[in-house]
């Protein structure tokens, strides 16, 4: 399993379209991928489920941890990541 801690940066957080980019990528992977969002109360969600995000109520601001298990489990909690970092195209 691979681990790692990200805050999101774009203004409206994961909401609908940023959502739905990040599901839409994380399926692209055969990993198990995994979102915790760790602030005020315990989150876990789905990375490949767009219910599961955008339920999640992940706003600007928020520390996440993507966990992903799987033989390609590295590449895609990076692509996830420079994903967040990149800011949706928002930023």
């Amino acid at each position: 399993m691979y681990c790692k801690e990200v805050d999101i940066l774009n203004p409206t957080g994961l909401h609908a379209r940023a959502a739905a980019s990040f599901s839409r990528t994380a399926n692209q992977f055969e990993a198990e991928i995994i979102v915790k969002k760790t602030e005020h109360e315990i989150k876990e969600g789905n990375a490949k489920s767009l219910l599961s995000i955008v339920t999640m109520g992940i706003e600007k601001g928020a520390h996440i941890t993507i966990c992903a298990n799987g033989d390609d489990e590295i590449t895609a909690v990076e692509t996830l990541i420079t994903l967040i970092k990149g800011g949706f195209g928002e930023v």
